[in-house]
């Protein structure tokens, strides 16, 4: 089975699993009228139209470069990303609406445990399937699938929270101790929500490769560039599950095309090993061009 599949079998799964949990969560919220229950089935919402648009985007994204998109369609997974972003933050406010009118009319719980243990193996089901999504995620550099598997977690982390608050609120009587973890897991998640947004505006603002891949890529260039003269001018940008990697390479002015053409596909080739997912481009220059003294031993960069 192909990567491309794997990720967008993962994307449709998510939202099975998505609407199952949140079943099961409304379920134990309408069990105990608990309203840091409701929250977390509201949460579970946001999950399910977070799933369907990382599904939709994942399916986008592997649509083949066409006239209108010559760099091809990756970036729609960050789309998605933003969008789950915006859905966290709306949750968010709507449980602090619900807090309010909590707030003004503290109730006891009904059936607390019953609506606690199915609350808590929603949970579960979350935990091993956020941990799978995050896996894949980064595994087949899917922002659409790491962003649905960190909010998932985020949502278990929450889950957990409400948990135990809520057996110390039915231990002791607290019915005050309900809406004020309401309030905890909508701050929770509207911090995560902003996380997310962030994070999906700096892959459509062209972000660069982290430190070290930069290191890794000019190792695999140096080590692959004999017969040039110097490498300068590297740029690389992320977009979804591609990493684009440019830069001018100087050779001897009398060399031949074929034997600079040589090169470079030496270089592109061990490129591609290391990320499988690259896109490379290089721009041969004369030796006039170059920006460091000629004649060291090794290709120097510039």
């Amino acid at each position: 089975m192909s990567q491309e599949t794997t990720v967008q079998r993962l994307a449709f799964w998510s939202i099975i699993i998505g609407c199952t949990v949140l079943a099961l969560k409304y379920v134990a919220y309408h069990v105990t009228g608990s309203v840091a229950l409701y929250s977390d089935a509201l949460e579970s919402i946001v999950n399910v139209v977070a799933a369907l648009a990382a599904w939709w985007a994942i399916r986008v994204s592997h649509i083949p470069a066409d006239r209108n998109h010559p760099y091809g369609h990756h970036k729609a997974e960050y789309f998605s990303a933003v969008l789950e972003g915006a859905l966290i933050i709306v949750a968010a406010l709507l449980i602090l609406r619900e807090v309010w009118f909590a707030w003004q009319t503290p109730k006891t719980l009904d059936q607390p445990w019953l609506g606690l243990a199915i609350n808590g193996g929603a949970s579960a089901i979350n935990a091993i399937w956020a941990t799978v999504l995050i896996n894949r995620g980064r595994i087949a550099k899917s922002p659409a699938l790491l962003a649905d598997g960190k909010h998932l977690m985020t949502d278990v982390v929450t889950s957990v929270g409400v948990f135990a608050g809520l057996v110390g609120a039915v231990l002791t009587g607290w019915t005050i101790l309900d809406p004020l973890l309401a309030v905890i897991v909508a701050v929770n998640i509207l911090f995560q929500g902003w996380n997310v947004i962030g994070n999906s505006v700096q892959g459509l603002m062209d972000m660069g490769v982290a430190t070290e891949e930069t290191i890794q890529i000019r190792d695999v260039i140096s080590a692959n560039a004999g017969g040039a003269l110097e490498v300068h001018d590297l740029k690389t940008r992320v977009a979804g599950r591609v990493t684009f990697i440019e830069f001018h390479l100087v050779v001897d002015a009398k060399m031949s095309v074929g034997d600079a053409h040589v090169i470079c596909d030496r270089i592109e080739n061990a490129l591609m090993e290391q990320i499988p997912e690259a896109s490379v481009v290089i721009h041969v220059e004369p030796e006039d061009e170059a920006k460091l003294p000629i004649g060291t031993a090794a290709v120097p960069f510039a």
